[in-house]
């Protein structure tokens, strides 16, 4: 029993059942333990039951399409960081953007291959799994900015006023991306592979919608961002000073 524990369950909510069952086989193979969904209510008993590590969400579902389940799986705490992976249409930039804006951390285009999905799965679950990033203070560090509190332990981001913001793994990611490098401008490609581990494809616009995602959960003002200001031409600079220390009380 506690080997399975140890093995990651992934949940893959499609509703075509041979797609279902032709990746559920593929991922089996590769030490992953999955479970199928063909919609969004099949999907929320199977949360409300096991513990997810992982979720393929498809965007076309009957009922409630996955834009709106994605969007509420990141307004539900116990789902909050739950990484998903979102299935998009062939080319439809639109869709994989307001994906990534529902709080989706990465997308892969229909019909994709199975190791393509087998690779995102490793990369976003290296991520998500990853208490700490490489250079990053040592285990238990808290880093703090402008009131802001970062446990990179517990993986929680505590407002001024001591409130808990919930944060995709990919808006952790980003953040922790910048409080590691305060006060310098960090390019598109650099934060990229900072926060993604490189697993992004050419002129990826998900940095863009994190930045705008994050904006909206710690700036003052997101229409007048003072935290995270845009450098045009250059990438994106991190203003305050961050320092680290002990466990967040």
């Amino acid at each position: 029993m506690a080997a399975m524990d140890r093995t990651p369950h992934l949940l893959v909510v499609d509703d075509d059942r041979e797609i279902r069952s032709l990746v559920a086989q593929f991922l089996t193979k590769h030490g992953f333990r999955v479970t199928g969904a063909r919609d969004g209510a099949e999907m929320m008993r199977t949360l409300d039951g096991a513990r997810v590590d992982l979720i393929v969400l498809d965007l076309m579902l009957p009922g409630e399409d996955g834009l709106s389940l994605c969007r509420r799986l990141r307004a539900t705490p116990q789902t909050a960081q739950t990484p998903v992976i979102m299935l998009t249409a062939m080319g439809e930039e639109t869709d994989r953007v307001v994906g990534l804006e529902m709080g989706a951390d990465d997308y892969l285009a229909k019909p994709f291959s199975p190791r393509e999905l087998l690779a995102r799965i490793k990369a976003v679950l290296r991520r998500a799994q990853a208490p700490l990033t490489a250079g990053a203070p040592a285990a238990g560090a808290v880093l703090r900015f402008e009131g802001w509190s970062l446990d990179l332990t517990k993986r929680e981001l505590h407002s001024p006023d001591g409130v808990l913001v919930q944060l995709s793994a990919g808006e952790y990611d980003l953040l922790v991306a910048f409080a590691e490098h305060p006060q310098r401008v960090l390019t598109r490609d650099q934060l990229l592979d900072l926060a993604r581990g490189r697993s992004a494809v050419p002129f990826d616009r998900s940095i863009d919608v994190q930045v705008s995602r994050l904006r909206r959960k710690i700036e003052p003002d997101p229409a007048e961002p003072a935290l995270i200001k845009t450098v045009r031409g250059g990438g994106y600079l991190f203003t305050p000073s961050v320092s680290s220390g002990g466990l967040a009380p």
